[in-house]
């Protein structure tokens, strides 16, 4: 015959894996032919100069000279006219294929 005992729960609280529900720009940086968008999640979004032309062609300071907008949803470079979300830099590759 078995006989099932319930243990006494445990105290301790559990703790549960940080999942962020919304990605914000905290900064952006270029290095080299790179342009790396920090995140307030502590994530760092990655992705080529290229794939975006006018700030390929923009010049270092131009570069610089950007806007945070929306709360993190966006970023603006109003002396080069170009902006770009956040959900499509996470997109990645795919929003060039679109």
């Amino acid at each position: 015959m078995n006989t099932l005992v319930n243990p006494t729960p445990s105290k301790q609280k559990i703790r549960r894996a940080y999942v962020p529900k919304t990605a914000l720009a905290k900064s952006v940086r270029f290095i080299n032919e790179m342009m790396e968008v920090a995140l307030t999640d502590g994530r760092i979004i990655g992705v080529p100069v290229i794939w975006f032309p006018i700030l390929h062609e923009a010049t270092p300071e131009q570069r610089e000279k950007y806007e945070i907008g929306g709360g993190g949803v966006s970023l603006h470079w109003e002396e080069i006219d170009e902006d770009l979300s956040i959900a499509s830099l996470l997109a990645g590759g795919d929003v060039q294929s679109a």
